[in-house]
């Protein structure tokens, strides 16, 4: 509501409370990283430039030649990130070349849901939680440890 203060941990766009974490999923759909939690409300693009997240794959699409794929709440996040093109708000219909990029640009993205997947699938407590928003972003990085563990992805102990 305009003039009143809302709770940051509300998002008006799940008309509920919860948080926002950002994950970076490998080639093969393992998630190999998530982020502390942040506040519900605040956007997918927000959330990965405050923690560096956007730098970094723009540097590594700069300097290694390793582009991410990303949904379409990063456009605009920088050039080594690929979003899909979003449809004209006229509502006519994209340009032959803009759909087959984002046909092709679904068909690379499956990996990285398949690593929400896998955390979301595995792991019950993930799909609905009662925590305090605040404690989500620690039981999500116990899931991702013990994900890690389940698909032997740990580095061998000396």
């Amino acid at each position: 509501m305009k003039g009143e203060t809302t709770d940051a941990w509300y998002s008006g766009k799940h008309r509920d409370f919860g948080a926002n974490i950002q994950a970076i999923i490998r080639p093969d759909g393992l998630p190999i990283w998530t982020s502390a939690a942040m506040p519900g409300h605040l956007h997918d693009t927000s959330c990965a430039r405050e923690l560096g997240v956007t730098a970094t794959l723009n540097w590594s699409a700069a300097e290694l030649d390793l582009p991410a794929l990303a949904d379409s709440g990063y456009e605009s996040a920088g050039h080594g990130i690929k979003t899909p093109v979003k449809q004209p708000t006229d509502g006519s219909r994209l340009a032959p070349d803009n759909r087959a990029y984002n046909r092709l640009l679904r068909g690379l993205r499956w990996q990285g849901e398949r690593g929400f997947a896998i955390l979301i699938g595995r792991w019950k407590t993930l799909r609905h939680t009662t925590a305090s928003p605040r404690r989500i972003g620690d039981v999500v990085a116990a899931a991702l440890h013990l994900t890690h563990f389940e698909y032997k992805y740990l580095p061998e102990s000396c």
